[in-house]
């Protein structure tokens, strides 16, 4: 028999013969009388670690449902930028691992990405990690890559987390030589058997030609409707369009009956000038704006200073050597909001992108990398905290050039 505290606000004890009803009563008691039963929650969960903290919330985008943040491959295969080394490999599969484990799905690539001879290389690895990922979790007996906090210290194990499925939505770059539209299906079944995959979850047209080859343009839409058409994505998307030519690709599509889910562009505080009315455009056509580069190259990561630029032959040190000195109020204004909310200026420049209503895909080569981009979910900044972000980006005297291929 087993005595336990019914309620405790009456100093009332009854004797209860089962003893698991008995637990259930003494933990209604605590509950009862703890003003912050949250704590009383807590005090009885299990260790943190990196597989049960937060996980990536979810948000539609058109007709499907991806995370609320994603991650850019662009780096897996760039050695220019990037520094990229097939020697990296392993540490990208365990930043890769660390975001799956936390409930990241979306992961934006292109057909194009990679160096020269790594051209593709990042479809490779992105299809050769969920692989792998998946193979670790079936060997470890596990239906998913974490379990949430043990209730009452393992006595109410809850069940295993189930990541979502890997969704991959790359981008085909419209080459001089993709005149028709089967070039676009050739270039998505290229894609697939790269990823060793059937299906992509967003097939995507990298860029716009009709600021210089408008008549290349017709042939890229139906490409990609044909590539929907043909069972090769759910759903498809555009990058570098701006509001105009959004609208009337979104047009086209719609008489076409194919989906559009995203429209992806530069985003972040420092293009906010140029970009703000992007979010608008999105929602006008029922699309989800993917805000690629949140992070400015990582101008806006707080590392860089006109004392520590990135390494010289790097095209980075110098547009940020042109770009830091204008970018100052931004960046202290970036920096006082990060300390008074406790967080890295990285984070807050992401969760500000999330704010706005976008899913940022920012880079990831490191678990370092990766559990500093986690720490951007699970908080939101406050209004005010938002506003004051605005209008520093605002004030910016030389923001963050556009994509040469973007268009109004």
């Amino acid at each position: 028999r087993v005595v336990a505290p019914l309620l405790a606000s009456n100093r009332c004890l009854i004797m209860i013969s089962n003893p698991l009803l008995a637990l259930v009563v003494a933990v209604i008691g605590i509950f009862a009388t703890c003003p912050h039963p949250t704590n009383a929650l807590n005090a009885f969960a299990g260790p943190s670690s990196a597989k049960t903290g937060p996980k990536v919330g979810r948000v539609t985008a058109g007709p499907i449902d991806v995370s609320a943040m994603g991650a850019g491959t662009w780096g897996w295969g760039n050695k220019l930028l990037w520094d990229y080394d097939p020697s990296n490999d392993e540490e990208i599969y365990q930043s890769y691992k660390c975001l799956r484990d936390r409930g990241l799905s979306l992961f934006d690539t292109a057909d194009s990405y990679g160096t020269f001879q790594l051209n593709g290389r990042a479809e490779i690895l992105l299809g050769r990690f969920e692989r792998r990922y998946e193979s670790e979790l079936r060997e470890d007996g596990q239906s998913g890559g974490g379990t949430g906090s043990d209730f009452l210290g393992g006595l109410f194990p809850s069940a295993p987390y189930e990541p979502p499925a890997q969704q991959v939505a790359t981008k085909f770059a419209p080459y001089p030589w993709r005149l028709t539209r089967g070039s676009m299906v050739k270039a998505a079944r290229e894609s697939l058997q790269r990823l060793e995959q059937d299906k992509l979850s967003i097939a995507q047209l990298h860029w716009s030609t009709a600021n210089y080859q408008p008549f290349q343009e017709r042939a890229l839409w139906e490409g990609i409707a044909d590539v929907y058409d043909e069972g090769l994505c759910e759903a498809v998307g555009v990058s570098n369009y701006g509001p105009m030519q959004l609208s009337k690709i979104a047009a086209y599509l719609k008489e076409r009956g194919v989906p559009l889910a995203t429209a992806q562009i530069q985003y972040s505080l420092m293009t906010y000038k140029d970009s703000k009315d992007m979010k608008e455009a999105c929602d006008e056509v029922g699309c989800r704006l993917i805000s690629y580069s949140p992070l400015c190259l990582g101008l806006l990561t707080g590392k860089y200073t006109m004392d520590n630029l990135p390494r010289k032959g790097n095209p980075r040190r110098q547009l940020f050597s042109e770009l830091l000195p204008g970018a100052q109020p931004l960046l202290k204004t970036l920096e006082a909001v990060a300390d008074d909310v406790g967080k890295s200026q990285s984070q807050v420049a992401i969760n500000w992108a999330m704010c706005k209503g976008g899913i940022p895909i920012p880079g990831v080569r490191s678990v370092q990398m990766a559990e500093e981009n986690l720490g951007a979910i699970g908080w939101s900044l406050s209004s005010g905290a938002i506003d004051e972000l605005d209008m520093a980006a605002l004030k910016v005297s030389k923001p963050m050039i556009q994509n040469i291929f973007q268009t109004k």
